[in-house]
């Protein structure tokens, strides 16, 4: 694949660092994921059910083939303790091909 073709990164946020690590750590054992980074210590202000929420949340950021979003996505909703978890797909347009590499290598085929 040429540099940036084919390849995503996805959001998704969850309540606790334990939940967004067992969900990370999942994916990327079934091999949905080539990494998934989990960062603490975020603050999310957001409209939900007629009203505005904050709360503190953890994000991950997944690195993955754009041909494994759809599984990525369902397992991520299957094993998300959020009535409508966030799970966004942003398409990489470059990247170092040896992580692009990487990341197919790590991937299911």
């Amino acid at each position: 694949m040429g540099a940036g073709s084919g390849y995503v990164v996805v959001f998704c946020t969850a309540p606790n660092r334990a939940e967004a690590e067992r969900i990370g750590r999942t994916v990327v054992e079934e091999r949905l994921a080539a990494c998934c980074n989990v960062v603490v210590g975020m603050r999310s202000i957001y409209r939900w059910k007629g009203g505005i929420c904050e709360e503190d949340e953890v994000l991950s950021i997944f690195k993955t083939r754009k041909e494994l979003f759809e599984s990525l996505k369902e397992r991520i909703k299957a094993l998300h303790s959020y009535e409508v978890p966030e799970i966004i797909e942003l398409a990489i347009t470059g990247g170092l091909a040896e992580y692009l590499n990487w990341i197919d290598s790590e991937t299911l085929k």
